[in-house]
């Protein structure tokens, strides 16, 4: 791979003109089928195989007009202050608004607040209930403007008039966090390369990779159903894995120069050492992401395949576009002037780096530093204990949003409760001599005497008569656990029901739906950390050719993610700093996160694992002692990881300022996990126990290292390719005064040293 990469480096940066051109007719053909085609994004949940959706799924072929899998919306109304909403002008008006929404489009029904026992008891606060005939991904921007309509109608007549359910858009994510993100970013280049061309391209690169993965996602909507977080996640990681692959080539290809090397020679050798490294740390991402789709749930699949996308293009952008860029820089790509004395004193080898001085020190008390990151993260990883998971709901919504007032005004007036209804269905189709009506009756009652039940509803039929609903209001919120024990409550008397009267039991609804999705996915984290892992093992055992390096790496990320859990736990459920980072209550924390997490940020320790490790194992195969390995892994890559690891906090912590409980909590576990695992595990944990294992750590089994390929991603088959082909060091005349240089290529493209025409010789190269 190494000596393929190494062509291509070569390739590109002589023939940069037509890379260039190549990759800007790409994008813009890309951009014109973005604006040629029009699709939907959705939040909707759809889980085969359990209860909810079973009972969704008998309701859709029995009560059809109940629309049980359609878009809801509640239209909340509260009176002015001293006002109460049974006033004839009041009550008058709520009426005509509710004639408004039974003639909106796409409406299958609404409930009558007044007649419907939808009134709280100070007669202050009414709603109606809104159904749709169709699912939330296919409302049409007509129904939702007349859904805006009502209430800026009710404002007018001077009620308060809020909006709340999954059929309510969402106002567009401020666009703060990315920018915020790139700042940082921008200034962390800066410092590490001291060059604003060097610093610049990166940047360049990463934005363009990201535009092209949001726009083929984008594109991707008009025949796929895609999860609304798709091209946030996407563009998130997309960005910051853009960034940090052009950093690592950008680093190299500077280290290359200032070896001696021409720029097209070491445009090669920097795709030859750093892009081999690229691949595999891009395929360990790719791996994670794309490994959501084992769970089963499709918002999470496609939310892992955008993502997964986004990061190979970042990986291509880099190998191809790059390389380009790097051609038409030239020299100029040294030309630093923002450099610190002491950067340029390190530079000069006169003062010895912090990376090298830390790896130094680590190197030095291995036990001590190894004890003391275990602990602390362990101390961090113990709130994780308590973890409890939901999926988002409007008390999740931004602090005066209208789905925010909604859910609070329904608190007040009625109890919160009333914001997660649960519909009990009753399928007497094979009922015994008891009849479908005594089974109702039989489970309304059963169902009233529940501790946490709020109010219940008659049963209603189905027109054969052998299937009923009933209507369940909790006394506790949605999202607590004690409506989850009423969930539970219910479906345990299904067996007594069918003993007593052959009639099933189900619950059904989106509380009753959402416990059903946070319990898959518990269940699933297990499984797939297992799958996940062990293919990124597999890969990693190809890449260091070692067993106790990726297991250790492996290791490190579970301390990394159960501290990273700890905190979010502390944070979002126990409320600890809440006000700090912005959190007006405690919840528990989104069921999607951990999930997503693990698959994220397994991806990106793996990039730290093999930025940091692959350059110690190359001076190790080069001859380095093992410890001697280690510190100068640190001093040629210890300041890029650093910087690479303070973009990606930048980025994920700029979604803290959103002023959405999930994107916060999202920004936090993202930017808490890069934080533990770059400078916790990758930079003090990985030295340490390198150093104690010494030269086991690169030990390989005789007869596994003969099986297995050699993928030589720390280009020593190249390096002893191009020693034998004898490649010539540049001259001084090379680059005049203006910072101009002359490639080593003929005007007609073709290669003056001749080494791109030949076929490398290999076979002198030692396997390692």
């Amino acid at each position: 791979m190494a000596t393929f990469l190494y062509r291509l480096g070569r390739l590109a940066f002589r023939r940069r003109r037509l890379f260039l051109m190549f990759w800007i007719v790409v994008l813009a053909a890309v951009g014109i089928g973005a604006t040629s085609v029009s699709g939907t994004t959705t939040d909707d949940f759809t889980l085969p195989g359990t209860q909810s959706q079973k009972a969704i799924d008998l309701l859709g072929k029995e009560f059809p007009q109940a629309s049980a899998d359609g878009a809801t919306a509640r239209v909340v109304f509260e009176a002015p202050g001293g006002q109460k909403l049974t006033s004839a002008a009041d009550k008058a008006e709520i009426a005509s608004l509710v004639a408004d929404l039974k003639k909106a489009p796409q409406v299958a029904s609404v409930s009558e607040p007044f007649s419907s026992g939808l009134l709280s008891k100070d007669d202050t606060i009414a709603y109606a209930q809104v159904t749709y005939k169709v699912p939330k991904a296919d409302l049409t921007d007509a129904a939702s403007e007349a859904l805006n309509q009502v209430a800026e109608k009710g404002e007018k007549a001077g009620l308060t008039v809020s909006l709340g359910g999954n059929a309510v858009q969402e106002k567009a994510a401020s666009k703060a966090a990315e920018l915020i993100g790139l700042a940082v970013a921008a200034v962390a280049l800066i410092i590490t390369f001291g060059s604003l061309i060097a610093a610049g391209l990166p940047l360049l690169t990463a934005l363009f990779g990201v535009g092209m993965a949001i726009l083929c996602i984008t594109i991707s909507t008009h025949f796929f159903d895609m999860a609304s977080a798709s091209s946030t996640l996407a563009l998130m990681l997309g960005l910051a894995v853009a960034i940090d692959y052009a950093l690592f080539i950008v680093s190299r290809y500077r280290s290359e120069i200032r070896n001696g090397h021409e720029p097209e020679e070491a445009a090669g050798r920097a795709l030859g050492t750093a892009g081999s490294a690229v691949v595999f740390a891009g395929l360990t991402v790719v791996i994670a992401l794309a490994g959501l789709s084992v769970i089963g749930i499709k918002m999470l699949t496609t939310m892992g395949l955008a993502a997964a996308f986004a990061v190979a293009v970042a990986v291509v952008i880099a190998l191809t576009l790059l390389p380009a860029v790097l051609g038409f820089a030239g020299m100029r790509i040294m030309k630093g002037k923002l450099t610190s004395r002491r950067h340029r004193a390190e530079e000069r080898g006169e003062r010895e780096a912090m990376g090298v001085r830390w790896g130094r020190f680590v190197t030095r008390n291995p036990v001590r530093m190894l004890v003391v990151s275990v602990v602390g993260l362990g101390v961090l990883a113990i709130p994780a204990m308590s973890l409890r998971l939901t999926l988002p709901d409007d008390s999740m919504a931004s602090p005066g949003s209208t789905q925010r007032v909604a859910y609070d005004t329904l608190t007040k007036g009625f109890g919160p409760g009333f914001n997660g209804p649960l519909t009990v269905v009753v399928d007497a189709r094979n009922s015994n001599g008891a009849g479908p009506e005594a089974a109702a009756r039989d489970a309304y009652d059963t169902i009233s005497k529940l501790p946490d039940v709020a109010a219940t509803r008659p049963a209603v039929f189905n027109e054969s008569g052998d299937v009923a609903l009933i209507a369940v209001i909790p006394r506790s919120s949605p999202t607590s656990q004690a409506t989850k024990d009423l969930v539970a409550d219910i479906r345990d008397r299904s067996g007594v029901l069918r003993t007593d009267t052959g009639a099933d039991l189900m619950v059904t609804g989106t509380t009753a739906l959402n416990i059903d999705v946070s319990t898959k996915l518990a269940e699933a984290m297990v499984p797939y950390l297992a799958i996940v892992v062990g293919l990124a093992l597999i890969l990693l055992l190809l890449v260091f050719r070692s067993i106790l390096v990726p297991l250790k790496a492996a290791l490190g990320f579970l301390l990394s993610v159960a501290a990273t859990l700890g905190v979010l736990v502390a944070v979002f459920q126990w409320g600890w700093l809440k006000d700090v980072f912005g959190i007006d209550q405690t919840q528990p924390i989104v069921s999607v996160l951990p999930i997503l997490l693990i698959g994220v940020v397994f991806g990106l320790a793996m990039d730290y694992e093999v930025f940091l490790v692959t350059r110690m194992r190359e001076e190790y195969v080069h001859g380095a002692e093992p410890t001697d390995a280690i510190v100068a892994g640190f001093k040629h890559g210890g300041r890029v990881v650093t910087a690479a690891a303070i973009i990606m906090i930048s980025v994920f912590s700029g979604f803290l300022l959103d002023d959405t409980a999930l994107v916060k909590s999202i920004g936090l576990g993202l930017a808490s996990a890069v934080l533990f695992d770059a400078f916790v595990v990758r930079m003090t944990i990985v030295p340490a126990v390198m150093t104690l294992l010494g030269r086991r750590a690169w030990a390989l089994p005789g007869w596994l290292d003969r099986i297995m390929p050699n993928v030589d991603v720390e280009g020593e088959q190249l390096r002893h390719a191009l020693e034998a082909q004898q490649t010539p060091t540049p001259s001084a005349d090379h680059q005049d005064a203006a910072g101009e240089y002359d490639s080593g290529v003929d005007d007609d493209g073709v290669d003056a040293d001749g080494l791109m025409g030949e076929e490398l010789d290999t076979t002198s190269a030692r396997k390692h």
